[in-house]
């Protein structure tokens, strides 16, 4: 049997019309680590240039598209420079000179959905789902994901990013994440007409179906008062005063617990979350609805905030948690929102790059 370091971890092919890159670790959920972001840097720019149509994207095994970026790759010393190489791929599919097809077929988070949430076509199934989980493990949500949170209807992108929520295939649609719902079953036909030259907009209109009610979306009607109670109007914008738009957001979710499961819920798992990474999260998707910035911006501001974030004891603990001892009971610093550094959070958001940060270099 080969070994993973033995096979190929991007495949990269000419299919007729197109050029078919699929992430080949399929015992890993397709984890991506920066051998992989090299091969789908210089898989995108060759098909840009080789007379491609178009791109697919997609991912082997039957778990799902990409479980996110390698974090345990990530904790380690190299970070920020394998960042800057993924947030370099992820503009170059946002910005592609030809259609990039994204099938988010079953799992699809964080660095997933960096690949395939800006692509000109976004593809889910009945089995996707979707999610931005970076505050389960000590940072915050990046990949240009800020971009797809700030758009979501209301303020479900709250809601998603610090509670880590999932995103079922009609969610995804629902909330922007995605374009058309395609059932698993025909994915490979969809393929096939790609292939042969079929219009990619026109292709997956053809196979799509409608897609199924959204659960979230209908989440609006409870979580929208409490967010708008907490980060509305009459409150400095959370960018302004990140830790106290959080606190005041826990406060009031946790005061209408008695409301309804879902708010207690709700209320509940984000007491789980990273407290750091609350205000951060927050603070980033109010930066980028309210000055409307657009993927390089939110890209470039990743890769400031990220670094800091992920140089913390926070991230090696929500790692050690969540992949490494799989206790799921990480030891955050500080342990409570209550106790969250104001001059740390607005240190994490600054910003000007310091000498040792680099700016991120886009193609």
């Amino acid at each position: 049997m080969r070994t993973e370091a033995e096979t190929p971890l991007i495949l990269a092919r000419r299919d007729g019309a197109i050029t078919r890159i699929t992430l080949n670790r399929p015992r890993a959920i397709n984890a991506l680590n920066r051998e992989m972001f090299i091969g789908l840097e210089a898989a995108l720019l060759a098909a840009f240039s080789d007379g491609s149509a178009g791109v697919l994207l997609d991912g082997a095994g039957e778990r799902g598209f990409c479980g996110g970026g390698d974090i345990k790759e990530l904790s380690g010393g190299s970070g920020r420079e394998i960042l800057a190489i993924e947030y370099r791929v992820d503009h170059l599919i946002a910005t592609a000179p030809i259609p990039v097809v994204g099938f988010m077929d079953g799992v699809t988070m964080g660095g997933g959905i960096g690949l395939t949430g800006h692509a000109a076509h976004r593809v889910v199934t009945e089995r996707s789902r979707l999610a931005m989980p970076e505050a389960r493990i000590g940072i915050a949500p990046d990949v240009g994901g800020h971009l797809l949170l700030a758009r979501a209807p209301g303020r479900l992108g709250e809601l998603l990013a610090i509670t880590a929520g999932e995103m079922t295939g009609g969610d995804a649609i629902a909330l922007g994440f995605a374009d058309r719902f395609v059932p698993s079953d025909r994915l490979e036909a969809l393929g096939a007409a790609l292939a042969a030259g079929e219009e990619p907009g026109s292709a997956c209109s053809r196979f799509a179906e409608p897609a199924p009610e959204s659960a979230l979306a209908a989440a609006r009607a409870w979580w929208d008062p409490i967010a708008e109670a907490a980060l509305g109007a009459g409150h400095a914008p959370a960018s302004e005063d990140p830790v106290g738009a959080a606190q005041r957001l826990v406060r009031v979710l946790e005061h209408r617990a008695a409301d309804s499961e879902a708010v207690a819920r709700a209320a509940a798992v984000v007491r789980t979350m990273c407290p750091t990474s609350l205000p951060v999260t927050l603070a980033q998707i109010d930066r980028t609805r309210r000055l409307a910035l657009g993927v390089a911006e939110v890209l470039a501001d990743d890769l400031r905030v990220l670094g800091r974030l992920a140089a913390r004891p926070d991230f090696a603990e929500g790692v050690r948690a969540q992949v490494i001892d799989k206790d799921r009971n990480p030891a955050w610093s500080p342990a409570r929102l209550e106790d969250v550094d104001h001059a740390e959070v607005a240190a994490i958001l600054a910003p000007a790059l310091t000498a040792h940060e680099p700016p991120l270099v886009l193609r």
